[in-house]
């Protein structure tokens, strides 16, 4: 039959490869959007972890900078953390609020942002090959009555893959200096940051910082 001759040439192997990236990159939107991205929890169940976060972080910064006890939802505040009105918790090295996974991008669930940042430009530059391949250019309304959905879709799709890139650029940059979108915007309000001789008390360079961010 046609399905096995096709088979047979490998011509099902992409359309099915294709297919699982976007189920992929599906689930990967679940799994950053429904998770924990770092909410603090109450004072006495941090102090395990306290102890780990100073060894690494606090020594770069002035002793002088006490942590505080966040004025929302009156939990004392880590070190990197932030309150977020719209989740109504405190996050671990907040990020920032992405309003298209509707959760905050915090310690846990960062990573896994990146990945799934990555997975979606796979997809899109992937999409858009398949796109352009359709198209065929005439000058003429006829061609373009018939080809304006594809026309649409590829530009949206060019649209979505620089909006993408950029995003992941960023990301990665900052993973890369170990800071956060909200530090590195936010620089001059933030006293653990303001008050330091370091421009970036928690960069140990982008090896060590790569690997304590992904591993």
């Amino acid at each position: 039959s046609d399905l096995q001759k096709q088979e047979e040439r490998g011509e099902l192997l992409q359309p099915l490869i294709f297919v699982s990236l976007v189920l992929c990159s599906i689930l990967l939107y679940f799994r950053v959007s429904l998770m924990d991205p770092g909410f603090v929890k109450a004072e006495e169940e941090e102090k395990a972890d306290k102890s780990e976060e100073q060894s690494v972080v606090i020594p770069l910064v002035p002793s002088n900078i006490k942590l505080r006890r966040c004025g929302y939802c009156m939990v004392k505040q880590p070190m990197r953390a932030r309150h977020c009105q719209l989740c109504q918790h405190c996050v671990r090295r907040y990020d920032h609020h992405c309003p298209w996974m509707e959760n905050c991008i915090g310690e846990k669930n960062h990573p896994f942002f990146i990945v799934y940042l990555s997975m979606q430009l796979v997809v899109l530059l992937w999409g858009g090959q398949v796109a352009w391949s359709g198209l065929y250019f005439e000058l003429s309304w006829e061609w373009l009555n018939h080809n304006i959905f594809l026309l649409t879709s590829f530009f949206l799709i060019v649209i979505f893959t620089i909006v993408a890139v950029l995003l992941l650029i960023s990301h990665l940059y900052l993973i890369s200096c170990n800071t956060t979108t909200w530090e590195f915007m936010s620089h001059h309000r933030i006293s653990y940051l303001r008050h330091s001789e370091l421009e970036n008390p928690f960069d140990q360079g982008v090896i060590l910082n790569l690997w304590r961010f992904f591993c």
